[in-house]
């Protein structure tokens, strides 16, 4: 299992870094478009629709996010676009959690649709400017991310005592999530201090964005970016478990779906852009 794991993971490096890495973002938008379009697919499975509906789900999800790029190019959308994103996504999660793994089935199966079309629309948009803004930009938020996971991952694995969500994830806890917060927070410092100090970036951070806010402000920012991380695995964790599957698919060997891999980069993209247009 951990051979597929880091095959798979380096057969993905493979093919994101060019993308990531080349002067136009075309390349990386269009990647990205294929991945959302899996995503898709595996959402409309995940809710109950035979293989044939699915597909056709996700070649819609696909087509709309095409249709956009087309319309819109890479220009930046109004940041009102984002705050409403990032509004339907904190609020959406909430009332989710609350209504815990008996709830999400009872939601229609159309609106469930629709919520996962638009947040896969809204992240795959989000994805793509945070690209055309800049490199160092968008890996500031991957990292963001993964440094939240990792850190949460060992602080929950050393001193976690209090379950944070048990009926949706039972690994995770809340020290887990605090130590994600820290790592983020040490993360920012790190970046700004060290990376855009003796390295020649092509675009502001998020961690400078928001640094050139008031401390607070921009600290509170981070440490509910990396809270919305959390809400996004969960959330996806919970209609996993309320339909009892593992796995959002097994495209990827070894890591389960892509919904699996992106989770915690759906919510963040989004408001990540909204927080950075302050």
């Amino acid at each position: 299992m951990l051979r597929t794991r880091i095959i798979t993971a380096l057969v993905l490096l493979a093919i994101l870094l060019p993308a990531i890495f080349a002067a136009s973002p075309w390349p990386f938008a269009i990647l990205t478009l294929v991945m959302i379009a899996a995503g898709g697919w595996e959402w409309a499975k995940l809710n109950g629709l035979p293989q044939a509906p699915a597909l056709s789900f996700g070649a819609a999800i696909a087509a709309a996010c095409g249709t956009t790029l087309l319309a819109l190019g890479l220009s930046a959308p109004p940041a009102w676009c984002w705050w409403l994103a990032g509004s339907l996504w904190v609020l959406g999660g909430a009332y989710a959690l609350r209504s815990g793994v008996k709830g999400w089935p009872q939601i229609p199966q159309l609106l469930r649709m629709v919520l996962g079309a638009v947040a896969l629309w809204a992240a795959w948009l989000a994805i793509a400017q945070a690209k055309a803004i800049g490199i160092n930009f968008l890996l500031s938020i991957f990292c963001m991310v993964w440094m939240a996971d990792i850190a949460a991952y060992f602080g929950g694995r050393t001193m976690g005592r209090r379950k944070l969500a048990p009926a949706i994830s039972p690994g995770k806890s809340w020290e887990g999530v605090w130590t994600g917060m820290v790592g983020v927070l040490l993360l920012s410092v790190v970046w700004t201090a060290v990376i855009e100090h003796h390295f020649k970036i092509d675009s502001p951070s998020l961690f400078q964005l928001l640094q050139r806010q008031p401390w607070p402000v921009g600290t509170l920012a981070l440490i509910f970016l990396s809270s919305m991380s959390v809400v996004g695995d969960l959330f996806e964790s919970l209609i996993k478990r309320a339909v009892g599957a593992k796995d959002s698919s097994q495209l990827l060997p070894g890591h389960g779906g892509v919904l699996d891999r992106v989770d915690a980069l759906l919510p963040v993209f989004p408001l990540a852009l909204a927080l950075s247009s302050l």
